[in-house]
């Protein structure tokens, strides 16, 4: 139905920056809204920022003046730009949107993963 492929992790020394993109892709009508989440090893998956169709936001609390999402709507991509990374900012991140694939359903997706990690 839909496939969402993420770029962008790697290993970046603390305080430095990354940009994570995810491409949406597939039987799509239409995207509610796409988003970031993240898991650290023995931790559970949680929020890290979330943009609908008309670009309101939401941040998680820990990442708020540091990380920013972004959507071009017209390339159906997402993309997290993560500065002054710490290295409690390692996990693996995970794309997610929730879209109707045809004019009445709708379902949640996830992408693959990227890891990033952060070194003191």
């Amino acid at each position: 139905q839909v496939q969402l492929v993420e770029s962008g992790g790697g290993l970046v020394q603390a305080g430095g920056s990354l940009t994570l993109s995810c491409v949406a892709a597939g039987s799509i009508f239409r995207i509610i809204d796409m988003g970031w989440y993240r898991q650290a090893p023995g931790k559970q998956r949680e929020l890290v920022a979330t943009i609908n169709s008309g670009h309101a936001i939401n941040y998680a609390d820990s990442v708020k003046g540091r990380f920013a999402i972004s959507r071009d709507n017209g390339q159906n991509t997402v993309y997290l730009q993560m500065n002054s990374l710490k290295p409690e900012d390692t996990a693996v991140y995970y794309c997610n949107s929730r879209t109707y694939y045809s004019v009445t359903s709708w379902d949640e997706f996830w992408g693959q993963g990227t890891q990033v990690t952060v070194s003191s």
